[in-house]
């Protein structure tokens, strides 16, 4: 998932338009919209962020990518615990 913050995205004109750009480099992506919070998620097809953030610009607009948290979960590794924070293993 790619999100993109675009603060002059205001009105249902806009998401068209976004929609219509972002097609235009990956045909397969699928968008989601928060007219509210100026937010786009865009799951992409074929397209990486420049492309999509490219396509948005030129459609006349100031896309600016958000950055996803990485989760312990995505990174596949829960870190082994063996002594609390001083090395002691003594606190609770």
């Amino acid at each position: 998932m790619i999100s993109f913050q675009v603060d002059d995205m205001t009105c249902g004109h806009c998401v068209s338009a976004i929609t219509k750009a972002v097609h235009g480099v990956d045909t397969t992506a699928r968008l989601q919209f928060d007219l509210a919070t100026h937010r786009v998620d865009i799951e992409p097809g074929e397209a990486d962020v420049i492309a999509l953030g490219g396509a948005i610009t030129e459609a006349g607009y100031t896309p600016v990518p958000i950055e996803r948290p990485v989760s312990v979960a995505a990174i596949g590794a829960t870190p082994e615990r063996k002594a609390c924070c001083c090395g002691q293993g003594g606190c609770a």
